[in-house]
C-alpha cells in the first residue's frame, strides 16, 4: 500500500473512489448517488487538488498494488488570517481496506505536514455511532470538544456528531 500526496491527475480515480465510498458507508457526507459529477475543469475536487498541489492544503491518497485509490485524507487550511493556523480534516477508507494501518499512516503524515506548515489546530467531526473512526482519531491524539446534536439525518434518523480536535505543539 502506498500513501502519497494526491496530484491533479488523480481527480478521476479519486472521484470514483469517493462514489464507491458513498455506497459502502453511512458515515460520509454524501448519500449514495448524491455526489454529482461535473466537468473536470469546474469540479470542486479538482479545485481542492490544485490547492493541495500548491501546498496550501493537503490531500493524501492510499493506493493499492493495482494503482487503485482506496482511501484519502484531506486537510483544508483556514483561509482567513485568524484561522490560518487551523486545518479541517476529512478522511475515508474503502471498507475492504480498513483496519490495515492506512488511517494511522494518514494521521502520521498529516501531523508532519501540520508541523512544517505552522498548523496548530487540527479539527474534524465524526458521527457518534462511528466508534471505529472515533477510536482512530483518539489513538492519534484527537479529543472530543463537544457534541453537535442532530447535526445529520442518515437513513431518516437524526444522528449526533462529535467535534474533535488535536493541538499541535511546535
Amino acid at each position: 500500500m502506498i500513501i502519497r500526496e494526491a496530484n491533479l491527475t488523480d481527480a478521476e480515480k479519486l472521484y470514483e473512489m469517493l462514489c464507491r465510498l458513498d455506497e459502502e458507508t453511512d458515515y460520509m457526507m454524501y448519500e449514495p448517488g448524491e455526489r454529482q459529477k461535473v466537468s473536470p475543469n469546474s469540479d470542486r475536487l479538482k479545485s481542492y487538488l490544485e490547492e493541495a498541489s500548491s501546498g496550501t492544503d493537503l490531500m493524501l491518497v492510499a493506493e493499492n498494488d493495482s494503482g487503485e485509490i482506496v482511501g484519502f485524507l484531506g486537510a483544508e487550511r483556514g483561509k482567513l488570517n485568524r484561522v490560518q493556523h487551523t486545518a479541517y480534516i476529512v478522511t475515508g477508507i474503502r471498507e475492504a481496506y480498513r483496519r490495515q494501518g492506512i488511517g494511522t499512516r494518514f494521521f502520521k503524515q498529516l501531523e508532519e505536514w501540520a508541523r512544517s506548515n505552522g498548523i496548530v489546530r487540527l479539527e474534524l467531526t465524526v458521527e457518534c455511532p462511528n466508534i471505529a473512526a472515533k477510536n482512530l482519531y483518539e489513538k492519534n491524539g484527537f479529543v472530543v470538544e463537544g457534541l453537535k446534536s442532530k447535526s445529520m439525518r442518515v437513513n431518516g434518523e437524526f444522528v449526533d456528531e462529535y467535534n474533535m480536535c488535536k493541538i499541535i505543539e511546535h
